[in-house]
């Protein structure tokens, strides 16, 4: 089998970066044929260059003509796509149709059916357009990038492709991360049809299952109002439980504000991959506040995969990967007391923590191993393969 993996990375680099190198590394190491097209967001410098991608963002010619190019010359049996947005544009599908290449393509957000991406803004979860080929108020709102202008250029992007039915009938199998995201598209604009949805969710290396002896609590992530900073420190302030904070972001003044405060609320900022990793090893709990739909945070993985249990809002991706009272415990988004209740439990019960965190260990290795990963991809390639030969 050959596969070609397609990319259009991100100026600042995120986890869809990760995922990509990481799936095309995972497909090497268990010897399928791979090559990969990259389309990179840092040749987008000038103003000159932002309005000519802005205007291009619904049909590249260039995009198509690029991994047209790639495809006649690597001949691959399917294309796995991770993000097109916005240099490759929806132009590359038709360049996919033109050669009957079977096509995949990973949802790493909510892009194709609201500009804001995360279904999140200015504070509260945001489903108002998920219905609207064509929603004019998050324009108005300017609720991608702050921009009017590049809300616009995404609301047009993807209403006119909603028209020409591109994601309906020239992609022919979605991976959503978890069985939330998939529900979330399926009888939306987008048109697709449930049958068009599987679910694959990433994976992490083993790093070694944690210490016995475990101590404090432990937050890594952006400190933004979306990742529910304000519910973290409003529950340590009132506790005497110890928290180590791992990150950067616009909230960190807060937190250092916090952290000054109360001598149980320690903030690291940012800290070498080695010692992060130590650290996580050896905390009862990764505290993970998030308010909006998460999809599949690299950082849950990671801790179930050292045996670390996680005490997570109960929203979105997160919700379905932990098990309350089983790998991790659950509270009410925002509420800051049951956040408390939840790590006094935890802080008093050795029992608990110890049933939790084998459960943690556990989750991973039926899940989210590179083994059980390699072979959901394979099979969803295989499937999509024959599919698309029965109905060319």
């Amino acid at each position: 089998m050959k596969v070609l993996v397609v990319h259009n990375t991100y100026q600042q680099r995120g986890g869809e970066d990760t995922v990509f190198e990481s799936e095309v590394e995972l497909l090497k190491k268990n010897n399928i044929i791979v090559d990969t097209l990259l389309y990179d967001n840092h040749e987008i410098k000038t103003t000159k260059d932002k309005i000519l991608t802005g205007l291009l963002a619904v049909y590249n010619p260039r995009g198509k003509k690029k991994l047209l190019e790639k495809i006649r010359a690597f001949k691959p049996d399917i294309i796995h796509i991770h993000n097109f947005f916005p240099l490759a544009s929806p132009s590359i599908f038709y360049a996919t149709q033109e050669l009957r290449i079977p096509v995949v393509m990973t949802l790493h957000n909510y892009r194709l059916i609201c500009p804001s991406a995360y279904l999140y803004f200015n504070g509260r979860i945001y489903e108002d357009n998920i219905y609207k080929r064509f929603p004019l108020k998050p324009i108005l709102q300017g609720v991608y990038r702050e921009s009017m202008v590049q809300t616009a250029s995404l609301v047009f992007m993807t209403g006119v492709h909603k028209i020409l039915k591109t994601w309906s009938k020239k992609i022919d199998r979605y991976i959503t991360l978890t069985e939330f995201a998939k529900k979330k598209f399926i009888g939306t604009s987008l048109g697709a049809s449930e049958q068009q949805f599987v679910v694959k969710p990433n994976f992490v290396p083993d790093i070694g299952v944690g210490k016995d002896k475990r101590k404090d609590f432990l937050f890594i992530g952006r400190l933004s109002e979306e990742k529910g900073i304000a519910t973290m420190l409003n529950a340590f302030s009132e506790s005497k439980s110890n928290i180590k904070i791992l990150g950067d972001g616009p909230l960190k003044s807060m937190v250092e504000t916090a952290a000054n405060e109360h001598e149980n609320i320690e903030y690291l900022g940012f800290r070498p991959r080695k010692e992060v990793v130590e650290i996580l090893k050896s905390v009862k709990a990764l505290i993970f506040t998030s308010v909006w739909y998460e999809g599949m945070p690299m950082v849950i993985l990671e801790a179930f995969s050292v045996g670390t249990p996680i005490i997570s809002s109960n929203i979105g991706g997160p919700a379905e990967m932990i098990q309350d009272n089983y790998n991790g415990l659950l509270f009410e988004p925002a509420d800051s007391t049951e956040l408390k209740n939840k790590i006094s439990l935890l802080e008093e019960d050795n029992t608990l923590l110890g049933r939790l965190s084998n459960n943690a260990r556990e989750t991973y290795t039926q899940k989210f191993t590179s083994e059980v990963n390699i072979k959901l991809l394979l099979e969803i390639y295989q499937q999509t393969i024959k599919q698309k030969k029965k109905n060319p």
